[in-house]
């Protein structure tokens, strides 16, 4: 009797492996993907232009899936901004402890911006461009969590100040400075180009720090402390005013 061929093509293998690896996942690993997938597709398609159906599609899971963690756009458009800003809070306190000096501190808080825009790229267009679609209370949540962190990027240079790492500048405006180096990368960095990102945070680090000047001789004018509260074309981490481009 002629055996039957019971080999199983290559690519059907592939998709059960998947599938069972689907099934396998954690709840918490399952919203992570949904979140991840949905940055992508905001990014690749627009916040707007993007549905519940398409984000379902993607994932590989039924609508009525999708609803069971999500229940609407809106909040996986919350969750996407929660994810990225607790990204840079966590990782902001876990190096508080290392014993690292205000200079290199500010250098990991720029590595930790320009970083994202390599492992989570949707999360940070949404996160500078969408935050007006979210609803009043999420933005409330939200605005919450970046003054947060804001605050111990400032407490970095009043640090710096203080111990004389730094010269006795506007920290607002200090501040602002590194938002706008780094916050509008993603417009143009290009995670398979020349500089990987952490290569791009050294030396807008460098320029922040250290200055353009060969011998780092600054004007006098340039040495005359002025007091910005608020300068309204300034990139800041909340999203609310973003640089002109050119």
């Amino acid at each position: 009797m002629k055996r039957s061929d019971s080999r199983t093509p290559p690519g059907t293998r592939a998709a059960s492996a998947n599938r069972l690896a689907r099934r396998r996942m954690t709840a918490e690993e399952r919203r992570r993907e949904i979140l991840h997938t949905a940055a992508n597709l905001f990014d690749d398609r627009g916040y707007a232009s993007t549905t519940m159906d398409d984000i379902a599609e993607v994932v590989g899971v039924a609508k009525a899936t999708l609803y069971h963690y999500f229940q609407s756009k809106d909040e996986i458009l919350h969750w996407i901004h929660d994810e990225l800003i607790e990204l840079l809070v966590s990782r902001h306190q876990r190096r508080l402890g290392a014993g690292l000096g205000p200079d290199q501190l500010l250098l990991e808080v720029m590595a930790d911006i320009l970083e994202l825009m390599e492992t989570h790229r949707g999360h940070v267009r949404v996160f500078f461009e969408h935050f007006r679609e979210l609803p009043a209370s999420a933005q409330d949540n939200i605005r919450e969590k970046r003054q947060r962190y804001d605050d111990m990027v400032l407490q970095v240079f009043t640090d710096g100040i203080g111990s004389g790492v730094f010269r006795d500048v506007d920290v607002r405006l200090a501040s602002f400075a590194a938002y706008g180096m780094c916050n509008w990368a993603y417009q143009w960095y290009e995670p398979r180009g020349a500089l990987r990102s952490r290569e791009v945070a050294y030396q807008f680090w460098s320029y922040l720090v250290r200055g353009l000047a060969p011998d780092q001789k600054i004007p006098d004018s340039a040495n005359r402390r002025t007091h910005v509260s608020n300068p309204p074309a300034v990139a800041r981490l909340d999203g609310d005013a973003v640089p002109n481009p050119a």
